[in-house]
């Protein structure tokens, strides 16, 4: 047994080494035209712009008065089907069991809700103590179809009367989704569908609505039934931001430096290290080397694109992750679809509206913020003229700073999740 004092001294040794250790950009071998961003300069970069516009866009895709296909310009496109969800019925691969004859677990009732929720408006799904959450206002509109003996259990030990919600996947605070799934099961034999819509669609109106309630088998799970789930990012792009290649003598050369309106976001790079650790030079000044202004919207989706069809691990491009999930098959990922375009918001008839780039992902699976972490990257990697498949060769890195900081939340959107085999027909980009 070591004695106090050696413990003591041991605790000092850990604490003067967590207080030197210095965090420094990654050091890339692999050759760009241009100088990379740095951690704080991504930063800046990602947040300086308008994203207000991007947020009301999304708030009013949620409350049905426009959509992403408009965005895009198509008129017509294919509508997800997830028909192969197995729908309650009489009979199940469990055997065949009149419903009138079932009882305990086979009188479950199991609902399929997708929501549409605007990000902006909450602190994400997850119910958390005294914030505002999607998970929060689903589970108190379901207390009234909690079955009598949950809710006399929930009484006796002094807790609100709530139904229980298991989602798809949770989204971050400022993540927009328009057809987020999560299931509710109860032994309440008198439960409408029309019922479960109105008590959602009356929590939260305009922030929070149902697209569709269904009941499906008690086999069904929001979460590992799903085969791919699609995301859809919006990157609002300022008015010195042309989207075209350009050659390196027309590139607009700035030196950023770093603000601290931006201090508070930078802290989330890296899973939440503090960015005061961050050490640029050998006097620990910020690195004023000159860097690019714009990026290229067409080498951003000649980038993505190089991700397609292949089962890689992104634990490079993951944040908040246990040490555990960093290695093997937990960090894998089959992505189906990955491509960006140049587009337009539109809020009236007047005028060109505010040019943006967006960005379509589908995968089988994501990691907690990896689609910011990819988003910011490969604008990063585009900015400096890196090569076609310098996403690939990120994935060899052994540490997270070879990535940029997550790009804002602000600009993703959840669109579907899927319980069928991916169609490439589900996506906007082609």
């Amino acid at each position: 047994m070591l004695s106090p004092g050696a413990v003591e001294i041991g605790r000092d040794l850990m604490e003067n080494e967590k207080e030197n250790k210095v965090y420094v950009n990654y050091t890339h071998t692999h050759p760009t035209k241009f100088s990379r961003w740095t951690a704080r300069e991504s930063y800046q970069f990602m947040y300086k712009r308008p994203w207000q516009q991007v947020l009301d866009f999304y708030s009013n895709v949620v409350a049905g008065r426009c959509s992403l296909l408009g965005l895009l310009g198509i008129e017509t496109h294919p509508i997800h089907d997830d028909g192969e969800i197995v729908e309650a019925s009489d009979k199940t691969e469990f055997g065949n069991v009149l419903t009138k004859d079932r009882g305990g677990r086979w009188a479950r009732l199991t609902f399929k809700i997708a929501l549409s929720y605007h990000g902006a408006s909450f602190d994400g799904w997850q119910k958390q103590p005294g914030l505002n959450t999607v998970q929060g206002l689903v589970e108190a509109s379901l207390g009234r179809f909690v079955d009598e003996r949950k809710a006399q259990q929930l009484k006796e030990k002094n807790l609100p009367v709530e139904g229980m919600a298991t989602v798809a996947g949770r989204t971050d605070k400022g993540v927009t989704a328009l057809q987020q799934v999560c299931s509710f099961y109860t032994w309440k034999k008198d439960v409408k569908v029309q019922d479960i819509e109105d008590a959602i669609n009356g929590a939260a109106p305009g922030k929070l609505r149902v697209i569709s309630v269904s009941e499906v088998s008690r086999i069904f799970h929001p979460n590992f039934s799903a085969k791919w789930r699609h995301y859809f990012y919006i990157f609002p792009l300022n008015d010195g931001d042309d989207g075209e290649q350009i050659s390196e003598n027309e590139m607009d050369i700035q030196k950023i430096s770093f603000n601290e309106k931006y201090g508070e976001c930078a802290a989330e790079y890296n899973g939440g290290e503090n960015m005061e650790k961050l050490i640029f030079d050998d006097d620990g000044e910020f690195e004023s080397r000159k860097k690019p202004s714009t990026f290229s919207i067409s080498r951003v989706d000649q980038l993505l694109r190089q991700l397609e069809g292949k089962l890689l691990s992104y634990k490079i491009f993951a944040r908040d992750t246990k040490a555990s999930r960093n290695i093997g098959p937990p960090t894998e990922c089959f992505v189906f679809h990955a491509r960006a375009t140049e587009a337009r918001l539109q809020f009236s008839d007047d005028g060109e509206g505010t040019k943006v780039m967006c960005i379509e992902l589908v995968a089988n699976r994501f990691l907690r913020k990896m689609v910011r972490v990819l988003v910011a990257t490969s604008i990063r990697e585009a900015a400096a003229g890196a090569e076609e498949d310098a996403l690939l060769k990120l994935m060899d890195a052994t540490c997270r700073r070879a990535t940029a900081p997550p790009a804002p939340p602000d600009g993703l959107c959840l669109v579907d999740v899927g319980y069928t085999e991916f169609d490439p027909q589900i996506c906007f980009i082609r």
